[in-house]
């Protein structure tokens, strides 16, 4: 075997059944852009950041995401069709089938932590097949020094193989790609599939298990940034809502982007190192701070660059419009160190809304935050998963139910109990469509988002008017500044206003619908936080 880069002083690869090969170890980001370009899998952009292109998938496969059943998840896990359960002598046989595929190859070894509050701080040692992968998780994980390197303990170990191919009759996964949680074994198999996604949400689908269940941490999909007095802000959101885009705000500091924790002492910390952001129509107009941390360094994905040139055209969505950037979250000029906040004043639930029914702002009551924290009401946007092609509706959980193996009432019980405690508002926002629905109405417009968080944020909404929404019975702001009054109740919006009252009556029944499986678990005061259904004649 031969060894290049800082190795931690225990035991190495060999010890994991990798005896021979090359094996490079916590390489810092020039030279695994050097290798990716001088192999071939990756290019160089005008911004010096590399592109490249992960294959088959450019998005998540959650009908290929598994989780072991055995004596630790059995009872634990919502098993359901997200959840998928997987035979522990399975992945026995796939773990060393992949170990044998890597065994004489090339491949890299990074070690990182996840989570930035030391006392939940997990240890992980990645191993990849591509360097460009490598600079993934080095873009995305907490960096240790390099003398916490040569001392690194792995607690966890994830395997990722992107062209290695699972045969199914034989290995029981679904088709070629994977991606599987061992609890017990704490492993992370992912195979298949280049997409860099399946690494950083693996990772938090162990998170989001781990810290509610065993340590009483709610975990959270959600974004977080911290006010000059000290206030955070939380941003829970599915992919494609703007979790990334609102929280990276030049007058406040960023916190993270994606992936955080709430600890019983009101602290909120960051799991990550890094962003993980869309880039289709990205401007350096519309998000400077996204905009300029593209450099080298950074690591664009399925992007299409100008012909004849290495300038990228984020407006191209010809491969898919799920592309791409990674990069160390100190590339953002504005963050707090570490990545920790206290203090949480205000909550957002942002959801893109494909029908143009909910207002761009709404404030919500206990019961409703519960309700629609539970419901997750959004739509899919194309690209972020596999055969998502325009907008669709689906209501996810805790806003982020692929990734949270517990029910989502254990999430909402918790997400409830710390709303009260901190008092905190919460605020529903619209990032997707006013005026009509997709195809008809246009996306909300990004400048007036910000200022109505804005807004919020500053107390500004503390005095004004509020009005009820007909349907669903959240509080609709009348003014707002540098904000038009009239965009506010999406009713006013819409050419035919009997049209827009047919669509909310549909979407209101959709909620109610969804929620029918979580009624039973439901209080009345969550239960009061649902929409007000007119019944037909």
């Amino acid at each position: 075997m031969l060894e290049f880069g800082i190795r931690s002083r225990s035991a190495g690869i060999e010890a994991l059944g990798i005896p021979e090969g090359k094996v490079y170890w916590n390489l810092p980001p020039e030279q695994l852009t050097m290798i990716a370009l001088e192999r071939g899998q990756a290019k160089i952009t005008k911004s010096g950041a590399i592109a490249v292109d992960t294959g088959e998938f450019t998005g998540r496969s959650p009908k290929d995401k598994f989780t072991v059943k055995d004596a630790i998840t059995e009872n634990a896990v919502w098993w359901n069709n997200f959840n998928i359960p997987f035979d522990a002598a399975r992945f026995d046989q796939l773990y060393k089938k992949m170990l044998r595929y890597l065994n004489g190859k090339e491949f890299f070894v990074r070690d990182v932590y996840a989570c930035a509050d030391p006392r939940y701080r997990m240890n992980i040692r990645v191993i990849n097949e591509y360097a460009w992968s490598n600079l993934f998780v080095y873009n995305m994980f907490i960096r240790p020094t390099e003398q916490e390197l040569k001392e690194f303990e792995p607690e966890w170990l994830v395997v990722n193989a992107p062209g290695f191919l699972a045969t199914p009759a034989e290995d029981g996964t679904r088709q070629h790609n994977f991606s599987i949680i061992d609890f017990t074994l704490k492993i992370i198999l992912i195979g298949g599939s280049g997409y860099t996604g399946e690494i950083k949400k693996g990772i938090f689908t162990a998170l989001n298990f781990i810290l509610p269940h065993q340590k009483n941490v709610l975990s959270m999909h959600c974004s977080a940034n911290e006010g000059e007095k000290g206030d955070t802000a939380i941003f829970f959101g599915l992919s494609g809502t703007g979790k990334t885009t609102l929280s990276a705000d030049p007058n406040r500091k960023l916190i993270g982007d994606d992936e955080h924790g709430w600890t019983s002492d009101n602290v909120i910390f960051n799991f990550e190192g890094g962003c993980y952001a869309k880039t289709i129509n990205l401007s350096e107009e519309k998000e400077p701070e996204i905009f300029h941390a593209i450099k080298a360094g950074a690591l664009l994905e399925n992007i299409i660059c100008k012909s004849g040139t290495n300038e990228v055209d984020f407006s191209d969505c010809s491969r898919t419009v799920n592309t791409r950037v990674s990069y160390p979250i100190d590339f953002i000029e504005h963050i707090t160190r570490p990545s920790i906040g206290r203090n949480p004043r205000n909550i957002f639930f942002l959801t893109c809304d494909a029908y143009g029914v909910l207002p761009p702002i709404a404030k919500l009551t206990p019961g409703q935050a519960a309700f629609h924290f539970i419901s997750g009401y959004t739509a899919k946007v194309a690209g972020t998963e596999a055969d998502v092609v325009e907008p669709t509706m689906t209501f996810s959980a805790c806003f982020g139910a692929p990734f949270m193996p517990l029910h989502p009432t254990v999430y909402a019980e918790m997400l409830s109990k710390k709303m009260k405690e901190a008092n905190v508002n919460v605020w529903l926002v619209n990032t997707g469509w006013s005026g009509g629905p997709y195809g008809t109405g246009k996306r909300m417009s990004l400048k007036y988002t910000r200022a109505l968080i804005t807004a919020a944020l500053t107390g500004t909404l503390d005095t004004v008017i509020f009005r009820p929404h007909e349907v669903f019975g959240i509080a609709m702001p009348t003014t707002c500044p540098e904000v038009p009054a009239e965009i506010l109740n999406p009713r006013n919006t819409w050419g035919d206003s009997e049209e827009y009252d047919h669509k909310a009556q549909f979407l209101a029944e959709a909620f109610l619908k969804n929620f029918e499986k979580f009624a039973l678990h439901a209080n009345e005061e969550i239960l009061k936080g649902a929409p007000q259904v007119k019944m037909h004649a």
